[in-house]
């Protein structure tokens, strides 16, 4: 009986932590978007994507560590954290580039990007923070 109760508290912990990580992701994914439409109007999609992305991990990274997986920010997880970062960062602008040259407006192309780097990017950052 007891080994089922740690099975559905360890379930339910982990069920939290995507959640967290959702809330996070989007609190991220809102500050890159706006950030990234702003900057369309004077600077092409890479750059503003770039610039947009560096701004977000910051905001992801408080984030990721005081509330995602509640760990103390320090200087192994935070270069784990760039590290993987730099990884998603990869993905993100091969797929923005992939999704514009499909014919996806600049405007919109960061949509289906999110949707095939999300995941990734979940499964990155988890590794690095446990």
């Amino acid at each position: 009986m007891e080994s089922a109760s740690k099975f559905l508290h360890s379930r339910r912990q982990k069920i939290h932590e995507i959640l967290r990580f959702g809330i996070t992701g989007a609190v991220s994914t809102i500050v890159t978007y706006v950030v990234y439409y702003l900057l369309l109007i004077i600077l092409n999609p890479t750059v503003s994507f770039s610039i947009a992305y560096l701004i977000a991990m910051v905001v992801n990274y408080l984030l990721t560590t005081s509330f995602t997986f509640k760990v103390k920010a320090n200087k192994k997880n935070a270069s784990g954290f760039v590290v993987s970062n730099i990884v998603n960062y990869i993905l993100c602008a091969l797929f923005l580039n992939l999704f514009i040259c499909l014919g996806v407006a600049e405007k919109y192309a960061p949509v289906p990007m999110y949707m095939v780097c999300i995941p990734i990017n979940y499964l990155l950052v988890r590794s690095v923070m446990k």
